[in-house]
């Protein structure tokens, strides 16, 4: 519902960055980020995460977070969060400080949209221990969408969390919020989910997947996703369709890498090595491919 008009909106709209062969982002979502109880996902790949943004730190990467980074719907009180994982949030605190922090809002972040929710919430943190605030994410400014545009090429590349469009997480979001925060919540830490979302629901996720299609081939320009938790990296000539998957599977995370002009899928996850010592270690799952690949302004372009 709607999927053309809110993605078309988000692009309009979006914040321009270019990209070019010195560039370096690394894209993930749906991270939702709890209080560390037993129904906040994240918790159990806190520490796969942690390596991993600790890397793209170090090798300099720009970190763009693509929305529900925190699970705002069933921990509405950041602070809570915050808290929770504090290594976390002090290396996204080193990213911010070095303009290499990009945050968007999703649907189950959707409250940072709001810029008085942001400065409450996000400008300042509290320091337990000395029982001090200090200055945090002070002026960031939340997107619903980034434009990454090669300067020589002028090849595009949208980025958004992918609710647009999706009715119940979208235009109706309020209502499955509440679902959510006062009932659903309660049966995640039995494994229990919440039918309304894409993720478990394989019709709905065909769905919104084929809805992505639609507005790709009339728009003729890369989209990068997450929201579905299904990562995707097209074959060449195919529709130039990408999703990030999610940091909540068991034991792994997903990611997309554009170096340079060179695109590529990978993950994070925990594996034994011979003598049965267990090690976080990258693993290259799709690409790396140049993005001109999936340029659809090609004349020589077939879908596949």
């Amino acid at each position: 519902m709607f999927t053309k008009q809110r993605l078309t909106g988000a692009y309009k709209t979006a914040r321009v960055e270019k990209f070019d062969k010195t560039t370096k982002y690394v894209f993930i979502s749906d991270h939702h980020r709890g209080d560390g109880s037993m129904s906040d996902e994240f918790t159990r790949n806190r520490n796969i995460f942690q390596h991993a943004i600790d890397y793209y730190y170090k090798n300099g990467f720009t970190y763009v977070e693509a929305g529900d980074g925190d699970e705002l719907w069933e921990y509405q009180d950041a602070k809570l969060i915050k808290n929770a994982h504090p290594e976390v949030f002090s290396t996204i605190k080193k990213f911010y400080d070095d303009d290499r922090f990009i945050m968007m809002y999703g649907n189950h972040n959707i409250y940072i949209k709001n810029k008085s929710y942001v400065e409450e919430h996000y400008y300042t943190n509290y320091d337990e221990y000395s029982e001090t605030f200090f200055d945090f994410l002070k002026g960031i400014e939340p997107i619903e969408a980034l434009v990454l545009k090669h300067p020589e090429t002028g090849q595009e590349i949208l980025t958004v969390h992918g609710h647009q469009g999706d009715a119940p997480n979208d235009q109706l979001w309020i209502f499955t919020m509440l679902s959510l925060k006062y009932f659903w919540r309660f049966l995640h830490a039995f494994g229990i989910r919440n039918p309304v979302s894409p993720v478990k629901n394989i019709y709905r996720r065909h769905k919104i997947e084929k809805n992505y299609s639609k507005w790709i081939e009339e728009n003729k320009m890369m989209l990068i996703c997450g929201h579905t938790h299904r990562f995707k990296f097209p074959k060449k000539d195919a529709l130039p369709y990408f999703n990030l998957g999610c940091c909540v599977y068991p034991t792994i995370i997903t990611a997309i890498e554009l170096e340079g002009e060179t695109i590529q899928l990978v993950r994070w996850k925990i594996k034994g090595n011979e003598e049965g010592v267990l090690n976080i270690v990258r693993e290259i799952m799709r690409g790396p491919a140049h993005v001109s690949e999936f340029d659809m302004r090609r004349e020589d372009y077939g879908i596949n």
